[in-house]
């Protein structure tokens, strides 16, 4: 999926600088991801490490890494994707709010995808309410749903706005693909609670944090997939259509500072491993003093090119890239 801040292209230096510090053999070590976003991290540590923790606040992310990351034995789900990519269409709450000829008329998909969706999301909750699937395929096919649907949504990447035609790829028919996870000897667990809240009740060896590092809210820009994966019904506002989301202290210039050493103070982690990029709303002046309250700190960057969607939504970036600044703590 493509994903404001995902790191899938950065894996391998996180990989490469996290064992720099803590070894190369990971296979004793508990792992937590506590801004998980999409799970391109977790993803890359899940076979290497003991214990892997993830979280977000977002449903939508909650859903992808319950699959990816929590999910860990064999599922027998072919017939289910099958009898899903072969439902007739059925005009539900997306098509109405969300889709070309809906009554809102918001093209963030093509009529036949919308409907499509709608009947796709309807039988997956029926068969979990009947209790015909178990926790793992629901959450397996939730997932699939999730990034096939993302595939072929009429955004620029987020859905903070649809575009005003179709493009190409959002008037390809959608067919549900599996998202299939890796199968590892290590046990994880993933959670849908705020960071803060979380950091108390866990404990480990390596806490990766990549939080928001602007005013974007994420409830906003990818609402559309958290209506999908909670099944929401609700009357969408504004043009876009946005419900009521929450907001993140770190999308918040005046709370960002106090909520981030709030998380470093509470955080029962041996080492702490932060992204934050040059454009973040904490310096990194800022994030070195607070981080050197509570033990050795370093910091590496590494300069990438900015993701698509800040080049091409009229963001006011004229940057082709980005750093990236990887600041570590030893507490």
């Amino acid at each position: 999926m493509n994903y404001i801040g995902s790191k899938h292209k950065l894996s391998e230096w996180l990989l490469g600088n996290i064992k720099t510090v803590c070894g190369d053999d990971l296979s004793d070590q508990v792992f937590c991801d506590l801004f998980a976003g999409t799970g391109s991290v977790g993803r890359t540590f899940k076979p290497l490490v003991k214990n892997l923790i993830a979280n977000d606040l977002e449903y939508y992310s909650y859903v992808l890494n319950r699959n990816y990351i929590e999910n860990n034995t064999p599922l027998e789900a072919d017939f289910y994707i099958e009898k899903l990519n072969t439902l007739p269409a059925k005009k539900g709450f997306i098509f109405k709010n969300y889709s070309e000829k809906g009554s809102s008329n918001r093209l963030y998909f093509s009529a036949e995808n919308g409907k499509k969706i709608d009947a796709i999301r309807a039988q997956i909750e029926l068969w979990f309410t009947k209790k015909e699937i178990s926790d793992d395929l629901y959450f397996f096919l939730l997932a699939s749903l999730l990034e096939s649907a993302d595939k072929v949504a009429n955004t620029a990447s987020v859905y903070g706005a649809y575009l005003k035609k179709l493009k190409k790829s959002a008037q390809k028919e959608l067919k549900l693909q599996p998202a299939n996870f890796k199968i590892t000897t290590g046990k994880h667990s993933v959670y849908n609670r705020d960071s803060n809240v979380l950091i108390t009740d866990i404990e480990g060896d390596i806490l990766y944090l990549d939080p928001p590092y602007n005013a974007r809210q994420y409830g906003a820009n990818y609402h559309v997939l958290n209506t999908i994966a909670k099944k929401d019904t609700f009357v969408p506002k504004g043009k876009t259509g946005l419900p009521a989301y929450s907001k993140s202290a770190f999308c918040s210039k005046t709370k960002v500072a106090e909520s981030f050493e709030k998380l470093i103070e509470a955080a029962q982690f041996k080492t702490v491993f932060l992204s934050y990029n040059n454009e973040g709303l904490m310096p990194a002046e800022t994030l070195k003093s607070i981080m050197k309250r509570y033990g050795k700190y370093d910091l590496v960057t590494k300069e990438y090119q900015r993701f698509k969607a800040d080049r091409t939504e009229s963001r006011n970036h004229k940057a082709t890239a980005t750093t990236e600044y990887l600041h570590i703590l030893e507490k």
